[in-house]
């Protein structure tokens, strides 16, 4: 990014690294240990009201951050926007550190937000969409060249 903005910054440009709340995606799905971190994050923050999913997340990064008023745009030492900051939130990570321990398969539907993680996971993928018939035949595509 550095490289970018430097060549943008002679025609009035920039460019930017953000570094995003963690969410379920194909690689972070099949990483140990990471979905459970990520659902115990998405019930604190939802317990918090700071929950947010990418499209929420990339519409704050716009608003909040690059296209503010005073036309600054806000980045750490290392010149990244941190749009993780609400999960990083010392308070989030204390809760976070608590809970991970306790999480047992006996206790994890109700310290970990499973029902997030399997629609997040199954959307990404192309199913639990509101709106799909999945029980629908498909339509004949055989036309398609």
């Amino acid at each position: 990014a550095k490289k970018i903005d430097a060549a943008l910054k002679a025609n009035g440009g920039a460019a930017y690294v953000s570094v995003n709340k963690a969410l379920i995606t194909r690689s972070s799905s099949v990483i140990p240990i990471i979905c459970q971190y990520i659902g115990v994050l998405f019930k604190i923050m939802k317990a918090k009201g700071t929950h947010e999913g990418c499209i929420e997340q990339m519409e704050r990064l716009f608003a909040e951050r690059l296209y503010t008023a005073d036309k600054k745009v806000s980045v750490d030492a290392d010149g990244r926007i941190r749009m993780d900051d609400w999960e990083m939130d010392p308070a989030v990570q204390a809760e976070v550190d608590k809970i991970m321990p306790q999480v047992t398969e006996a206790n994890v539907n109700e310290l970990v937000d499973m029902d997030a993680i399997r629609h997040d996971f199954l959307a990404i993928n192309g199913f639990d969409i509101a709106g799909i018939d999945y029980e629908k035949d498909v339509a004949d595509m055989s036309a398609i060249d």
